[in-house]
């Protein structure tokens, strides 16, 4: 998927770092803290965060020498973005095909399942 509303899974992994942070926003070593060892070099974080930035996935400001990150996308915004992607590629916009298929190949609760219909009444 080479297209810029989507993210690579290293480029996900420092979104889901940055997203996790409680001030929503952080410096290159904030968001290296979130990755599990061994972590990527600093300088490789902070290719990936110019890239993020790059496809408008977060914006940065100068704070002294150093650049201060914020998301520009709430997490959910880019799943919402990725489950209609999918739904689109995989079954044609067919949101009930979907929504069968994971529910089908997902290990989902009965308790889970009388949750969706209650949602859906």
């Amino acid at each position: 998927m080479n297209d810029k509303r989507f993210l690579t899974r290293s480029e996900f992994e420092c979104m889901q770092n940055l997203w996790a942070l409680p001030t929503k926003g952080g410096f290159v070593r904030d968001i290296q803290e979130g990755f599990e060892a061994p972590k990527p070099a600093y300088t490789t974080t902070a290719t990936f965060m110019k890239i993020l930035v790059r496809k408008g996935f977060c914006k940065v400001a100068r704070v002294g020498s150093m650049q201060y990150y914020t998301p520009k996308i709430t997490k959910e915004e880019y799943c919402q973005r990725v489950m209609e992607k999918a739904g689109e590629d995989y079954f044609d916009g067919d949101i009930v095909r979907f929504v069968d298929f994971l529910l089908k190949h997902n290990d989902v609760s009965m308790e889970q399942k009388e949750a969706i219909v209650a949602m859906l009444k």
